[in-house]
């Protein structure tokens, strides 16, 4: 039985936040551009996996997982999702090394207020009174935890790190609301967009990291660490069930992400408790408002 979108959003956001702790202890001191190749290499292995079984033995996988055969068409639009993640990869990933994850998190997370935007000027989207209360009361929340993020030294308009991922944090915003697109109006199934959005996202990667191990630019060097799998893997099932929620018509893809971004609680969780930083006990309050604003949401 399908998931209710609301559940889904719910449970992509618990992924998303052990997605986040994840990818903070794989770049803590340590190369980019390796953790992203070794991540979107986990991903791609996955699913390409999965469509040989499919192609070998037809009819043994469950229908959850089977991809659909894709136009030229389909492909391009599907490598054109990829590079727009990628980009964001790129440039939430540095920003995510360089910056506390109390603040890091918060940040990535008013992702809502761009994908609300996109999808009122290109969906053409209207949530209830009720939902944009809820999405306003959590946008707050953001912006109170990002100013909080002075006492730990950062200031919005001349650090670049929180460029960076104020940057990503739209192309991923304007992925979303991409997302919503294909899923509906272009019709294709969840796991064909997950298993080519992965494989797609390899080879944008490949290149990259050909470039870093041949140091054709200054780098730094590159530490395995078990975290690094549980990147791909954790995302996987965020993304999988995410594809699900904005599969059902109903579901507004402003609200979806607003939920989904629900994933800020657990990070914030691990920030003071694992990675013991110093201020995070102060974005408490902030924190409870997004809270606030996530039960508004559902409620509407």
């Amino acid at each position: 039985m399908a998931l209710h979108w609301i559940t889904a959003s719910l449970l992509s956001a618990l992924f998303i936040g052990v997605y986040d702790l994840c990818s903070k202890h794989a770049v803590e001191k340590n190369a980019v551009l390796p953790v992203l190749f070794w991540c979107t290499f986990c991903g791609a292995a996955v699913w390409t996996t999965l469509m040989a079984i499919q192609r070998i033995h037809p009819g043994s996988l469950p229908a959850a997982l089977v991809t659909d055969p894709l136009s030229i068409t389909g492909h391009l639009q599907l490598a054109l999702k990829s590079a727009i993640v990628a980009a964001a990869w790129m440039f939430s990933y540095f920003g995510i090394k360089h910056l506390p994850m109390s603040l890091s998190a918060p940040i990535r997370s008013t992702g809502p207020l761009w994908t609300l935007c996109g999808a009122l000027l290109i969906l053409s989207e209207r949530p209830s009174l009720l939902e944009n209360l809820g999405i306003l009361t959590t946008l707050l929340s953001f912006i109170a935890l990002s100013f909080a993020g002075r006492l730990d030294g950062v200031h919005f308009h001349k650090d670049r790190w929180v460029g960076y991922l104020i940057l990503g944090t739209v192309l991923n915003a304007i992925s979303a609301v991409y997302d919503k697109y294909l899923l509906g109006k272009a019709h294709l199934s969840v796991p064909t967009v997950q298993a080519w959005y992965s494989v797609y996202m390899f080879a944008f990667f490949l290149p990259a990291a050909i470039g870093w191990k041949r140091r054709w630019w200054t780098r730094h060097e590159f530490q395995w660490r078990w975290t690094i799998p549980f990147i791909a893997l954790s995302l996987l099932a965020a993304d999988y069930v995410y594809f699900g929620a904005l599969r059902n018509p109903h579901a507004l893809v402003a609200v979806v992400i607003s939920l989904r971004r629900g994933s800020t609680i657990i990070a914030f969780a691990g920030a003071v408790l694992l990675f013991h930083e110093k201020y995070g006990w102060h974005k408490l309050p902030a924190v409870i408002g997004i809270l606030v604003g996530i039960v508004l949401t559902i409620l509407g």
